[in-house]
């Protein structure tokens, strides 16, 4: 077995290349570790977001989100610049032992207090801490799956990450009822040391990159922005995914709890309709990880996103709770196969020496825009009402089908074979390093 991207072909000069297999024990201890420190994250958020309510009620919350997501948002500037620099080994084993310090003694702090203070200095640091992770954690999944393969892998990750939501809410509100918050912490730590078991599978054998003579951290941290300059296809993901959304976020958390409210239909239709979407979002996404590679990429792409975008319109003018959900189911489908094919597509156009930076401005388009677009559709909404807001949220959805289609026009980077650790299981015969930067 060799540790390059294709083998020679055995007989007849037409004989295709062949990639090497993807190593699917390493991909499950990701997604594995992944679904646990998620769900954990998931019950603490609700745990402290609750305990802030009770404490200081919606200021208090206010001051626990912004401490919880701008230090996350400014730090995913530099977490690529620290993945290409220092190897997703490095950063993600001492940023995740971090966090699950960090957890552990808020439990002990938040067991002897009830202050607001304890809980915006955990969110604070763990928010800094994630933000460091996030693109570390984006580049391990091309690494290990390339092709097809890599489909399948995110689509995978993706129905993790609606599994953990589900599962997290009502997890957090069980531990804040039959306990206390440093319950919650102490939960939330043991999952982010299952995490870190699993990363010390996952990156075994992984070699940092050699380093960029005259290159500083600061000045790499503006590669994702550089690499969108450069790469005509990139730019045009990045405009996809940043559309769809900012479309959406403002629609989804705050829009449907008005527009259920103004037609009288019951503060448990926004439940009954979220919980439509997620179960087809989480339908598809099982269907993208068995069948993803089967699946043409213009389909995954650019049909799902033109339907999320109609999905999204339509969705404002539905004259029942039943129309409303079973267009809401519709929307969670074509998500679980439109998410994973945008990030499947960016990793494939990305340097594999610049992933982590590439990952960074990725997330930014998803984390940096729910703020952004509750802020500018709350406040159009208030001149043209909530229904009219939202179908321009859907046009504006529109554009994603549109750039995907322009970005599909630029050729793919070429992928470059990549070198691998010694190993003795077969999981790592074929696993490719990050390579030198």
């Amino acid at each position: 077995m060799t540790t390059t991207d294709t083998t020679l072909p055995t007989t007849g000069p037409a004989a295709a290349p062949q990639r090497p297999p993807v190593p699917w024990g390493r991909v499950a201890s990701l997604v594995s570790g992944q679904a646990a420190v998620q769900l954990g994250s998931f019950a603490l958020l609700i745990a402290m977001n609750w305990t802030a309510v009770e404490i200081g009620g919606t200021g208090a919350v206010t001051l626990l989100m912004l401490a919880a997501t701008v230090p996350r948002a400014l730090m995913l500037i530099f977490g690529g610049a620290f993945a290409d620099t220092l190897g997703p080994r490095f950063v993600l084993l001492r940023t995740t032992s971090a966090r699950v310090a960090v957890l552990a003694a808020g439990a002990v702090v938040v067991a002897g207090t009830h202050t607001l203070w304890p809980l915006v200095a955990i969110a604070l640091v763990e928010g800094v801490l994630l933000g460091l992770a996030g693109p570390a954690s984006g580049v391990l999944l091309p690494m290990f799956a390339r092709g097809d393969q890599l489909a399948r892998a995110n689509s995978l990750y993706a129905m993790v990450l609606r599994v953990a939501p589900i599962l997290g809410a009502p997890a957090g509100a069980f531990l804040i009822t039959v306990g206390e918050l440093w319950v919650a912490l102490a939960v939330a730590a043991l999952t982010g040391a299952v995490w870190l078991g699993c990363l010390l599978h996952v990156t075994h054998g992984f070699t940092r990159p050699e380093p960029e003579p005259g290159v500083s951290l600061v000045k790499r941290s503006g590669d994702g922005f550089r690499l969108l300059a450069r790469h005509p296809r990139l730019c045009w993901m990045f405009v996809a995914s940043l559309c769809l959304d900012l479309a959406f976020s403002w629609p989804a958390e705050v829009a449907l709890p008005l527009l259920v409210s103004e037609r009288g239909w019951g503060v448990g239709a926004v439940g009954v309709v979220l919980a439509a979407f997620s179960v087809g979002a989480l339908g598809s996404s099982a269907l993208g990880a068995a069948l993803a590679h089967r699946i043409p990429m213009y389909v995954r792409l650019v049909v799902t996103g033109a339907g999320l975008a109609a999905g999204i319109l339509v969705m404002a003018l539905m004259p029942s709770v039943a129309s409303l959900t079973a267009v809401a189911a519709a929307v969670g489908l074509l998500s679980g196969l439109n998410g994973p094919a945008i990030v499947t597509l960016y990793q494939q156009s990305a340097p594999e020496e610049r992933m982590g930076a590439a990952m960074s401005t990725l997330s930014l388009a998803g984390i940096g825009t729910a703020p952004l677009s509750i802020a500018v559709f709350s406040s159009l909404s208030l001149w043209l009402g909530v229904q009219t807001t939202w179908l321009i949220c859907g046009a504006i959805a529109f554009v994603s089908p549109v750039a995907a289609v322009l970005a599909l026009r630029h050729p793919a980077r070429a992928e470059e074979p990549a070198a691998a650790p010694a190993a003795a299981d077969p999981e790592a015969a074929d696993l490719p390093v990050p390579a030198a930067a």
